[in-house]
């Protein structure tokens, strides 16, 4: 104990003031209970941390699941075609976040029903979102269908063809590891203008 001030005397008499007596138990009481406040606070402060990484991997994982492992089927289709010398240009576009292999397949041309015309599509690939063109050519036989339109839809110089495909069944692979089996097929019209010998209005389903 530290005793501390002025000692006046008078006769008989003193007069101590101004007496300081620190406690140790006290001080020591405060520095934990500081000790204790600041811990608490960074348990908080990492609970907070906790909390937000665990929120940004699942929207991470919610993203890459809806984007990534998402497998979608790829367009086979036909974008334009001419007259002479029957020429169709196709495409299968593959928007997966993989490479799509594709077996043989063949693609019939038809005349209300009637198969006019085939190309043979060749086992190849498209790669992870990209498109691969393929031109398609055949001879198309539509004088001897033996439809019975025929004379009218001549006449009309309109002729309306369709383009179809058997699946194209193939297995996707997905980060090595999961594979998915995807398959597309071509369902295609187009009208074949007699008078100025060109293919227009083309509709892929």
């Amino acid at each position: 104990m530290v005793e501390a001030g002025i000692t006046h005397r008078g006769g008989n008499r003193s007069c101590r003031v101004g007496t300081l007596n620190p406690n140790p138990t006290h001080l020591i009481n405060v520095l934990n209970g500081l000790t204790q406040e600041l811990r608490r606070q960074k348990r908080i402060k990492y609970l907070k941390y906790g909390i937000v990484f665990v929120v940004f991997q699942t929207i991470v994982i919610v993203i890459f699941a809806l984007t990534v492992m998402k497998v979608k089927f790829p367009k086979f289709r036909v974008h334009f075609a001419t007259f002479e010398n029957f020429t169709a240009g196709t495409s299968i576009k593959n928007t997966n976040f993989c490479k799509y292999k594709y077996d043989n397949t063949t693609v019939i041309f038809a005349y209300r029903g009637t198969t006019v015309g085939k190309a043979f599509v060749f086992k190849s690939k498209a790669n992870m979102l990209s498109t691969q063109k393929i031109n398609l050519s055949t001879d198309l036989n539509l004088a001897s269908t033996g439809i019975s339109e025929w004379s009218s839809d001549l006449s009309s110089s309109i002729l309306i063809l369709t383009a179809s495909s058997s699946k194209l069944n193939r297995k996707v692979t997905l980060m090595f590891i999961m594979k998915k089996k995807k398959a597309t097929q071509m369902n295609c019209t187009m009208d074949l203008v007699i008078a100025s010998q060109t293919i227009q209005n083309i509709k892929c389903n």
